[in-house]
This record gives C-alpha cells, sequence and structure tokens, in this order.
C-alpha cells in the first residue's frame, strides 16, 4: 500500500522533538520501511524524531532520518 499521511499522528512533542505514531493497518510493515513510504510528509517529520508503527503484520519503533524532502526510517534496538 502507499502513505497516507491521515494514518500519521503526533504521540508527542517537546524541545523539536516529535514522537509519532503511523498506523499503516493496510500495510505490511515491511512496506512501510522502504526507502521513500514516508517521503510524502518530508515536510512534517525531521531528523531523530521517532515513529512507532503499527501495521497488518506487527509493528515496530523507528529512528526518522530526513534530509533534503527524502525521509528514511532506521530499525532501533
Amino acid at each position: 500500500m502507499a502513505f497516507t499521511v491521515r494514518n500519521l499522528s503526533v504521540l508527542a512533542y517537546a524541545q523539536g522533538f516529535t514522537l509519532w505514531h503511523y498506523a499503516g493497518k493496510a500495510d505490511r510493515l515491511e512496506d512501510t520501511t522502504q526507502p521513500g513510504f514516508f517521503d510524502p510528509a518530508a515536510d512534517l517529520l525531521s531528523g531523530g524524531d521517532m515513529m512507532l508503527i503499527s501495521a497488518r503484520d506487527g509493528g515496530g519503533a523507528r529512528l526518522v532520518q530526513a534530509e533534503a524532502g527524502r525521509v528514511a526510517t532506521l530499525q532501533l534496538g
């Protein structure tokens, strides 16, 4: 599936850091971790933010890397 901005929400924000949640119930976890998946939200996401992802086949916590309109997530732990 494709990224859907309405599935992205802020859980907490403090001192320039944002904790996000992406509820991609129709998405597979593997799809949400592909480079470019979150590019449509590049104007919202900042490097160093963290994201919790809920997908149809599982979930995970990711570190956001964002630069020049491109977004990537790295697995934590």
